[in-house]
């Protein structure tokens, strides 16, 4: 009878850590909208915190251009990184309209790999830079399996989504080490939460992702550095046009505006988020239930978004 008291009691103990687990996405993201009302003197200046310089990566399309609009509004001067010149100029120009602050555009076409870190490092060194948001990533075409995915996608896949995440962190990580202070965003996906057949290999650099920032956080969490790993669900941006469903966006697939606002609004205050709050409870629902349940789900999800896309071409060539 003592035994099974004993083995009720560790069980409470260990489904209710399950539980806190798996709710502290939400409970963070509740937290840093709660703050400003309860520490209303706590300091939320992102250039004071962090320094005047932001960078992004990917920042002409989607999430990362509303970051960093987002980040120009509270001040920021702000770093473009994306591969194409005539897109930078015109984020450039607009966000130098909305908020008045400054701009720096680098070219940079990260499926290229290695080479083009050293030009990165160069324009770079003369920015005291104080946030870092490696945003960049590509997704495939259509759910399709590995052997049906072209080597030349692969190796895109593993060169932008896990290989500038790394290098660009090695980069920055030393400059904000010696001044003491310095936020690094890298946004994930809720791909991270499970392999996920018919795109394997992205939901794998995902994994990635999230297991490089976690290791980061600790190796640089005493020189006040914030690393922040965000890890949001579907948002309706060219990444899905896979899929029309999504690319329409609705209540849980948000404009990528409305994601940045909200993902901003994190920035500083929490470690690990989904940066929209209905995200949150997504991520919540599917991390309690079992690996084999969220792989089944997975296929599920992509065979129809397959099929889709496969009706979607089918209209547009008649």
């Amino acid at each position: 009878m003592v035994l099974v008291i004993i083995l009720a009691i560790i069980g409470a103990i260990a489904v209710t850590l399950f539980l806190l687990d798996s709710l502290w996405s939400v409970l963070e993201l509740v937290t840093s909208y709660l703050t400003p009302f309860f520490l209303p003197t706590e300091e939320q200046s992102l250039t004071k915190k962090f320094g005047s310089w932001a960078a992004v990566t990917g920042s002409t399309d989607g999430v990362g251009r509303e970051y960093a609009r987002e980040l120009a509004r509270r001040g920021l001067n702000i770093v473009l990184i994306s591969r194409n010149l005539d897109k930078l100029r015109n984020v450039a120009a607009e966000i130098e309209k909305e908020s008045s602050v400054k701009t720096k555009i680098i070219v940079a076409d990260f499926s290229k790999g290695a080479e083009v870190y050293r030009h990165i490092e160069d324009e770079l060194k003369d920015i005291p830079l104080g946030i870092l948001v490696n945003n960049v990533g590509i997704q495939y075409d259509y759910p399709a399996r590995l052997c049906e995915l072209p080597a030349s996608k692969a190796w895109e896949l593993i060169n932008v989504n896990v290989g500038a995440v790394t290098l660009l962190s090695r980069l920055v990580l030393a400059g904000m080490a010696a001044r003491g202070r310095g936020a690094l965003v890298n946004v994930c996906s809720g791909a991270e939460l499970q392999p996920l057949p018919l795109m394997a290999v992205y939901a794998a650099t995902k994994v990635y992702v999230r297991s490089l920032t976690l290791a980061i956080r600790e190796e640089y969490a005493a020189h006040g550095i914030h690393v922040q790993h965000v890890s949001p669900l579907f948002i309706a941006t060219k990444m899905n046009a896979f899929s029309p469903r999504l690319e329409r966006g609705g209540l849980l697939v948000p404009d990528a505006r409305t994601y940045a606002r909200h993902a901003v609004a994190t920035l500083g205050r929490v470690h690990d988020t989904t940066g929209y709050w209905l995200h949150g409870l997504q991520y919540f629902f599917i991390k309690v239930a079992p690996e084999w349940l969220r792989i089944k789900i997975g296929i599920y999800m992509n065979e129809d978004f397959r099929k889709e896309h496969f009706e979607s071409v089918r209209l547009k060539t008649h």
